[in-house]
Order: structure tokens, then C-alpha cells, then sequence
């Protein structure tokens, strides 16, 4: 149906009727921007509205750093320190400290392993819901390189660095109990401590620098991280301890519980990071440790020097072979456990996640599928960045003696977060340069451009106000309007409230609204998809895998603090009750 147009002002004419007014609108609606100039507003769309301000405050200055620490980075750059730093960033992931820790525990550490265990898991945890609540992405490659030994990490958003927070963190706890009364090193090897502590902690810090996978403000806010997370172990941890061990079992349910609430609110990405992954298995080593030391405490094989809960451990009496075999099989057991539970639980649990959800409870996470859309999970699936499968334990030895071999350079997008920051870049240059024309154009039509959200843009004309008198033409409002004056059963679409009218506005019905011109749509289209297809797609995720990394890594926790301790009595490599 024709629609009766005003060519002076390019509106419905006076007597134009209700279904014409109707028709004007549903022509609006189908001009609604290309799917890929909504890329644009990504993280608009799936973000609160709390959220994307906090995001929209901060990536400026990750926009702003990024050119100096590109700067930085070709300073430095040479075959030498990219082996360096892509070796050292092995000291600061979540693998090497989940091998690390259950041997202190063995070798009578405990009260230095428990404060290890709560900086580090509460470190990995809250960087994680840090990470998925801003969703910020790393410094831009290019102008960056991208160096690593773990392509998985690049997945993952950059603000703040889980790197930084757990080295400084380490360093900081170490420091205090360097410098605590009860230390009896001697001030030789304390201060030799003291200083490779802080060559550590310097070293995976300018290493995230270097390699080009976080900026300054990202390693300033974890290594603040880490340092709050310490001083709070250093300050509460005894009482901490009193509360879990002198308690009853009400003690240990309670942390647990605190955890699972946490696990549960944890925030939801805009993308598919797996930065949830590696919360879940921190939080579970987190109840295994809290758990198994509530329980082995009040076994008659613990010792309480200097803390209850203490593996006794005596190298004078023990013998270094001994020493080595307790170390060799807890670590065989603790990977044992990975390589049975995990496909165990993948392959049982869904039919009883279906049970569950026919009652309508769920563990719903946006890029995870119930257990009703699928039939089972696949074999061989690759769902732990954690702690590595026994099968890649020689490839990973192997990459670590001979680095220059098994390191990546990788220029470009790597994940969803990196291409729709690519895309953002490249738009505002584009915006930049045309800003100036578009000014002129605006005066000179006495044209307004509204500030679409969507990447299009919407041309209001000034209406005269004969036009706007008469009541018979109902005049659109904007958001701060009211919509009592459209016609009954005439509702307003979004691309008119998205437009910043002014009273006595309105938008043109007839001509689409003023875009970018079809070759530069093209072009943003054509460069959306190279962008996108440089980027490994995401696998498919289950929901079961949370319950499955949940419980594989509560039980790692356990048999680091009590499961191998009691084993290594049994098979006559410990001291006895």
C-alpha cells in the first residue's frame, strides 16, 4: 500500500490514516542495521547495563597502553627472551602450582601449604569472576605479538592478569614468613629467599608485558589482587585455621557451602571464555584441602606441629629414597585419579542430569547444553587446561627442553573478545576519518545524526509547526516521552526510541535512514568474517562438566592433604602414628 507523503518534509501527510501511520513504522522496522554492524554493540547487547558502563570505563585505558606496550615489546624483543619469558609464564600457571603444592604437603609443609592453597585458589578464583564480570580484552594484536606455550591461555579475557596475581600473591606470603618470629633460616639464606622471591614475582610480571597477553593496567590490578589475597592470609589465617580445626563438622560444611554459592553466582561472559573452568577447579581443590585436613587432623597419624593437620615428615629418618618414592607415587595417584574419574563421571552423570532437570532444577550456564539436547559426551573430549592428561606429559617435558621449537608467535585475533576489539579498532579509525565530512554534510542539510548504538544512523528533519499542530498527525516521541499520543494499538519500535529526537522531531518514514555507504558495508562485512575466521572456534560444552571438574578436583585436594598421607603408611613410607 502507497504510503501518502509530505514531499516538503518527507512525512505521512495530514490525512494520512492509522494504517498508514501502521505501515510507516513496519517499513522502519525492516531497515534495521546488518547483523555485522551489530557486532559492533556485542557486549552492549549481552551485558547489563551495570556492567558494560563499568566495561566502557575501563577499555579506553587498555585502547590507550597498548601502543607502549607494543613499544615495549619490540624494544625487548629477541629469540633469547622469547624462550625466557615463554618458559618462565610456566611458573606462574595453575598447572605448575597443582603439582607444586600437594609436595609441600607431603614433605610436612602443611601450615605453608594451606596459605598457598588459599591465596592461589582465591587468586584464580576471583581474577576469573573479575574476568567475566568486565570482559575486557588482551592488548590488541596487532599492533602486539602474542608469545606462548599454551595457546589455550590466549582464550581467555586479559583484565586483570591471573599471572600476576598469583606470582605477587606467592611473594608476598613467602616474604612475611621469611620475616615472621618464628623463622629460623638463617640471614644468609633468608635474604638469598628473599631476593629470588622478588626476581619471581619481576619476572612473570614484565614476561606478561613481553609476550604481548596483558598490559599495564592488567598486571597492576592483579599483582593489587594478589597482594590484598596475601595480606589477609598473613593477617587471618591463624584464626582461620583455629575456626576450621577446633570446629566440628559444621565448620567444614560451611565453607563448602559459601563456595558452592559463589561457584553458582559466578558471573556469566559475553563470550565463551574459560575462565569458569579454571574457578571450578580451584574451588574444588579448595573444599578437597579444607575438607580432607578437618579430617585427617583427627586421625592418629596427623601431627599438630606447627599446625594440626601436619604430614610428619622426617628426612634424617626417612632416607632420600623414600622421600622420592612418597613424591613419585602421590603424584601417580593424583593423575590416576584424573584419567578414571573424569571420562567415569562424563559418561554417568548426564542420565542423571536428566533426571534432575525433569524436576526443573539445573546448573544453567550460557554456553553450556543441558543434558536433554544431547545423548552422550565424546570421547577423548579436552575439557581441562588445569592439570594435563598423563598422555601429554612427555609432549609438555619436551616443549620445556626445547622451547624455541613448541613456542607460538601468533599476530591477530585469537579469541571472540580479541576479533570484536579488532572490529571496535577498526571502526573508530574508520569513523575518525570520515567524522569530518559528515560534519560538514550535517550543517550544511541541517541534518541531525543520531547516535545509533547499532552503527547505522537515523536523519531527523525539522518539522514546521503547522505541521506539527495539527492533531491528526501524531508526533513520535523519544525516551522521555510518553507514547499515550500513537494511535490505538500502534506501538513504537526501538529504532525510534534509540534516537535522540527532540521535541517537535521526527524521524523520515519514507527514505531509509541515512547509513554508511554500501561499499564500506561491504567492506566492514567482508572484514568481520576474515576477522572471525582467524579465530578457533569454541567446542561444544556440557553441562556436566562443572560437576565433573568439581568433584575430580576435591578429590585432587583430598588426597594431596589426607588420601596420600594415609596411603603412604600403609605401604610402609611413613613415620607411624
Amino acid at each position: 500500500m502507497a504510503i501518502p507523503i509530505d514531499k516538503k518534509h518527507q512525512l505521512p501527510v495530514q490525512d494520512a490514516t492509522e494504517q498508514d501511520y501502521t505501515a510507516a513504522i513496519e517499513t522502519v522496522k525492516a531497515i534495521k542495521p546488518d547483523a555485522g554492524l551489530r557486532s559492533l554493540d556485542h557486549y552492549k547487547i549481552k551485558l547489563p547495563s551495570w556492567r558494560y558502563a563499568a566495561r566502557q570505563t575501563l577499555i579506553p585505558l587498555i585502547r590507550w597502553e597498548t601502543p607502549y606496550v607494543a613499544r615495549l615489546q619490540n624494544a625487548l624483543r629477541s629469540p633469547v627472551l622469547d624462550s625466557y619469558f615463554s618458559i618462565t609464564a610456566n611458573l606462574g600457571t595453575h598447572t605448575f602450582f597443582m603439582i607444586f603444592l600437594p609436595i609441600l604437603f607431603w614433605c610436612g609443609y602443611t601450615d605453608l601449604g594451606r596459605g598457598l592453597v588459599h591465596v592461589l585458589a582465591s587468586g584464580v578464583f576471583f581474577s576469573g569472576i573479575m574476568k567475566d564480570l568486565l570482559c575486557l580484552p588482551r592488548p590488541l594484536s596487532p599492533p602486539l605479538s602474542r608469545i606462548s606455550m599454551s595457546p589455550s591461555v590466549s582464550l581467555e579475557y586479559g583484565f586483570p592478569s591471573t599471572h600476576s596475581t598469583n606470582a605477587v600473591s606467592v611473594v608476598v606470603y613467602a616474604v612475611f614468613l621469611l620475616r615472621s618470629a618464628s623463622s629460623d633460616i638463617n640471614s644468609t639464606l633468608k635474604a638469598t629467599l628473599e631476593i629470588a622471591s622478588y626476581m619471581y614475582a619481576s619476572s612473570i610480571i614484565l614476561g606478561r608485558l613481553y609476550c604481548g597477553m596483558h598490559g599495564f593496567l592488567d598486571v597492576l590490578i592483579g599483582g593489587i589482587l594478589g597482594a590484598l589475597l596475601s595480606v589477609l592470609q598473613c593477617l587471618y589465617g591463624g584464626d582461620f585455621d583455629n575456626f576450621m580445626f577446633r570446629g566440628s563438622v559444621m565448620a567444614p560444611v560451611l565453607l563448602i557451602s559459601i563456595i558452592l554459592v559463589l561457584v553458582r553466582i559466578h558471573p556469566e561472559p559475553a563470550d565463551d571464555c574459560p575462565c569458569f573452568d579454571d574457578s571450578i577447579a580451584f574451588a574444588g581443590v579448595m573444599i578437597g584441602v579444607e575438607a580432607g585436613n578437618w579430617h585427617y587432623a583427627r586421625t592418629g597419624y596427623a601431627s599438630n606441629i606447627p599446625v594440626p593437620a601436619t604430614v610428619p615428615f622426617d628426612l634424617v629418618v626417612m632416607g632420600w629414597p623414600k622421600a622420592i618414592a612418597r613424591i613419585l607415587i602421590g603424584v601417580v595417584v593424583i593423575l590416576g585419579w584424573r584419567e578414571v574419574m573424569k571420562p567415569a563421571l562424563l559418561r554417568y552423570l548426564p542420565p542423571l542430569f536428566r533426571v534432575v532437570e525433569s524436576f526443573g532444577l539445573t546448573l544453567p550456564r550460557r554456553f553450556f547444553i543441558q543434558a536433554s539436547m544431547y545423548t552422550k559426551v565424546p570421547k577423548n573430549l579436552k575439557t581441562d587446561s588445569v592439570l594435563p592428561p598423563i598422555s601429554e606429559i612427555p609432549s609438555l617435558i619436551t616443549s620445556l627442553r626445547h622451547p624455541r621449537k613448541h613456542r607460538s608467535v601468533s599476530v591477530g585475533p585469537q579469541s571472540a573478545a580479541d576479533a570484536y576489539e579488532a572490529l571496535a579498532f577498526h571502526d573508530r579509525q574508520r569513523r575518525e576519518s570520515n567524522s569530518s565530512a559528515s560534519r560538514k554534510r550535517q550543517m550544511a542539510g541541517g541534518q541531525l545524526n543520531s547516535d545509533n548504538t547499532d552503527g547505522a544512523y537515523c536523519t531527523i528533519k525539522a518539522v514546521s509547526s503547522n505541521v506539527l499542530s495539527d492533531p491528526r498527525i501524531p508526533v513520535l516521541p523519544n525516551r522521555t516521552t510518553s507514547q499515550t499520543n500513537l494511535p490505538n494499538g500502534v506501538t513504537l519500535p526501538d529504532v525510534f526510541l534509540d534516537a535522540k529526537n527532540t521535541p517537535g522531531t521526527l524521524p523520515n518514514l519514507v527514505h531509509p535512514p541515512e547509513r554508511r555507504p554500501s561499499e564500506d558495508r561491504r567492506e566492514f562485512e567482508k572484514e568481520r568474517r576474515e576477522i572471525f575466521s582467524q579465530v578457533e572456534q569454541p567446542r561444544v560444552r556440557y553441562d556436566v562438566e562443572v560437576i565433573t571438574k568439581l568433584i575430580v578436583y576435591t578429590g585432587i585436594g583430598w588426597l594431596a592433604v589426607e588420601g596420600n598421607p594415609l596411603l603412604f603408611e600403609y605401604i610402609n613410607l611413613g613415620l607411624g602414628t
